[in-house]
């Protein structure tokens, strides 16, 4: 079973902003978005297929508890409710479906994907792809 468990700093980050347009994310908010996102803290614990991940910026804290194959509810990049679904992907490659407790938006997901040394997270709305590459501290 991979570890993913750790704390994780950003080295690399694509098409952020892109990825807030796709979710109607207006400039102003893109631009203190986009500031605060540039150095995120992300600090993993795991035990076997439960995992808990913590992501802090200067402007925002989020936190979430799961377990791989059972429903969970967290918030989307853009801050909205969402009931979400990991899957393993592959052997390396956690999959999370999210869909919208309320109203609509872009399809969204995200995947985590231990390759080597690094941490590869992906956003997905619709057809937009924003990805992030941590190294462990």
């Amino acid at each position: 079973m991979p570890n993913f468990a750790g704390i994780w700093k950003m080295r690399s980050s694509e098409n952020f902003d892109e990825l807030l347009k796709a979710l109607g994310v207006n400039a102003m908010l893109r631009k203190v978005a986009g500031a605060a996102a540039a150095k995120p803290h992300v600090e993993i614990r795991q035990d076997g297929e439960q995992f808990y991940i913590k992501t802090s910026t200067t402007v925002r804290t989020t936190e979430i508890n799961f377990t791989i194959g059972e429903e969970f509810y967290e918030e989307t990049v853009d801050g909205r409710k969402c009931k979400s679904l990991p899957v393993w992907e592959t052997e390396n490659k956690i999959h999370c479906k999210q869909t919208l407790v309320d109203g609509d938006g872009p399809k969204t997901y995200w995947t985590r994907e231990l390759n080597g040394d690094e941490l590869v997270l992906t956003f997905g709305a619709d057809d937009v792809v924003c990805t992030r590459i941590y190294v462990r501290e």
